[in-house]
């Protein structure tokens, strides 16, 4: 009895409480992403074979053939790439996909009943391809996947330049090219368009449609420059201290991070002070905490 009152008197109810939410959440946006997942096979793709790619896809044919529920294949063929993302990602990884496997199959096997939006192949592609991107996007930022390719592309991701939708997309163009034999080359192609608008959908909802952008900037007029970009942009800046390789002479880069509408702002600034200063620029995925909230200008 001791130990576990010493234990629990480690723990922080702030902590335990915090942890619960983000767990909540988590539940909460992998449910969301397979029902939209679900909605965008069974709504639109599906009914106007065009297939998903991946072991999705190939649940998708496997079903056409042996006449069985789509969620039974969706379930067996990601197992063994459930094991593989617990060994290389990690337990929370393999167990937030797990859950989301599960839910996408309960959700196509209800919603296999429910009668297409469209039967213009053309919509079908555009629409069910936005709505699979979105519900793919949404659960890999919550920090699993829906498709075993996906947790091939996340491991591929870290090695590589490519974004995970590209990746997914290279894998896919195999199995679009079996699906021409299978519904005909027609629906390849638009499966090949619905994979594009796709791709572009999970890296908008990962990314974010206002992409944030890193800055580095190197001048002698740090000073002036820092101050302007503060009052002008309404952005904070950091000094960070360098020195030059090849001189040795002491420098102050100023960093910050902008959206991507800024950018031409930022440098039109930086230029206005010295237009020979050293501006580098990088893409960010993700920001938190300190102090990027735009501050007013008046």
């Amino acid at each position: 009895m001791s130990v576990e009152k010493s234990t629990f008197q480690g723990e922080k109810p702030g902590k335990r409480t915090a942890t619960a939410a983000k767990l909540l959440q988590r539940i909460v946006f992998i449910s969301l992403g397979a029902a939209l997942f679900s909605i965008g096979l069974e709504v639109f793709l599906v009914p106007n074979n065009i297939i998903d790619g991946g072991i999705t896809g190939i649940s998708i044919m496997l079903s056409h053939f042996f006449h069985l529920p789509l969620g039974i294949f969706l379930t067996l063929l990601n197992l063994p790439f459930l094991f593989l993302g617990y060994k290389q990602i990690g337990k929370t990884f393999a167990i937030s996909t797990l859950f989301g496997v599960i839910a996408m199959s309960v959700g196509t096997s209800l919603l296999h009943p429910v009668p297409a939006v469209t039967i213009d192949p053309l919509l079908a592609a555009v629409f069910g391809g936005v709505i699979l991107g979105v519900g793919i996007g949404l659960v890999i930022r919550s920090g699993g996947s829906l498709d075993g390719t996906e947790i091939v592309a996340i491991l591929i991701n870290k090695k590589s330049p490519f974004s995970v939708g590209e990746i997914v997309l290279f894998i896919n163009l195999f199995i679009l090219g079996s699906a021409g034999f299978v519904f005909g080359w027609d629906h390849a192609m638009y499966s090949l368009i619905a994979y594009y608008i796709a791709m572009k959908m999970i890296d908008v909802t990962i990314e974010g449609l206002d992409q944030s952008k890193s800055v580095w900037i190197i001048s002698e007029k740090y000073k002036e420059i820092g101050d302007a970009l503060t009052q002008r942009l309404g952005r904070g800046v950091t000094y960070l201290h360098g020195e030059g390789a090849y001189t040795g002479d002491d420098k102050k880069v100023i960093f910050t991070v902008i959206t991507r509408l800024e950018e031409a702002k930022l440098k039109s600034i930086v230029e206005e002070w010295d237009e020979n200063a050293f501006i580098a620029v990088g893409n960010i995925h993700d920001v938190k905490g300190g102090q990027f909230k735009k501050k007013d200008i008046h």
